[in-house]
């Protein structure tokens, strides 16, 4: 029997607050023996309540003292050859959305935060995919950018109405969308390279299938990045290749190739996303490894990163850091870090 858990932690301490088991079961279906977890997904918050999602056993709301505010059963996922689940919840506003792209009727679910309560469901037609969707607003207007193998689609938020569509990604979608400055990023690296950067405003004007039109401003068909989710910072957008520690950073206007794969000296393996804060740019490795490197200002291509400094832990490092005031937190496969000047 597994017990599914959401811990809360003093920041300062580390001390457990409370903890809550959602569930208790035997998974139905198994997952990668040495990738992820039976609780890869990421709890969302407001600041007043807290979600943790643990797909096919559930999506569960608490608020910040540990109380079970109402809890949701979406069924049960097929993952593509049980790969597992990884897909996490969009908070915007009142409204929490659900993409369930499996090996069975696919669907997006837009949920009420406060209850629970289901707003709307679209059914959709994908092969499994692990991308957590991204909301992003554009003209006044909210919309839920989803990547997949198929076909990468957006729906109005407040109805589930799609808005638009356009060419799919690669097989095995598994880094989530970024968004800035009016352009949307979706990217996947598996069997295939592709990265596409698509304008908002053309993209809702034109509406229908944008595949080929100038909504879609310039793609990118080299070294895209398997597991990790890009990075946008300072108008530009740094990716792994494939599941390597060899980075890339683009021009996020123009698509221009400002470091073109190179290997990061002292990383190895690259699950988690590159984070950025403070005029740095966190690059954390399988191997223990974080590298901090400058981020990259100029317009000319570089023959590497610029780094600024080197730590490593004793840990192995899947999940993607977070940033939270002046501390880092890192998530081993044993404990959990945080890191933050004395």
């Amino acid at each position: 029997m597994y017990q599914f858990v959401l811990l809360c932690l003093d920041r300062q301490a580390g001390k457990t607050l409370w903890q809550k088991v959602a569930r208790e079961e035997v998974p139905h279906e198994g997952k990668h023996p040495t990738e992820g977890s039976f609780a890869s997904a990421s709890p969302v918050t407001d600041g007043k309540h807290v979600w943790a999602f643990f797909g096919s056993r559930g999506l569960y709301g608490y608020d910040m003292d540990g109380n079970p505010v109402w809890q949701k059963d979406l069924g049960r996922m097929r993952s593509k050859l049980t790969f597992g689940e990884g897909s996490s919840p969009a908070l915007h506003g009142d409204k929490l959305v659900v993409n369930w792209d499996h090996e069975g009727d696919d669907f997006i679910v837009a949920l009420d935060a406060q209850t629970g309560n289901e707003l709307w469901r679209q059914p959709r037609e994908e092969e499994t995919s692990w991308a957590t969707p991204l909301v992003v607003e554009d003209g006044g207007k909210a919309q839920v950018v989803t990547p997949a193998k198929g076909r990468v689609r957006s729906y109005d938020l407040a109805s589930g109405k799609l808005l638009w569509e356009c060419e799919g990604l690669t097989d095995n979608v598994i880094p989530s969308p970024v968004a800035a400055d009016g352009m949307v990023y979706v990217t996947s690296g598996y069997r295939g390279y592709k990265l596409l950067a698509i304008r908002l405003d053309r993209a809702a004007a034109r509406g229908g299938d944008i595949t080929g039109t100038d909504a879609v401003a310039w793609r990118y068909t080299k070294r895209t990045p398997y597991v990790a989710s890009p990075l946008l910072y300072g108008g530009r957008i740094y990716f792994y290749f494939d599941r390597e520690a060899v980075l890339s950073c683009l021009d996020a206007r123009t698509g221009q190739p400002l470091i073109d794969a190179k290997a990061v000296e002292g990383l190895q393996g690259a699950y988690a996303s590159p984070v950025a804060a403070a005029d740095r740019v966190y690059l954390v490795g399988r191997n223990g490894a974080t590298v901090v490197i400058k981020p990259v200002k100029g317009s000319e291509p570089t023959d590497k990163p610029e780094v600024l400094a080197t730590n490593r832990l004793d840990e192995k490092f899947d999940a993607s850091p977070a940033v939270a005031g002046k501390e880092l937190f890192l998530r081993g496969q044993q404990y959990l870090y945080c890191i933050a000047e004395n």
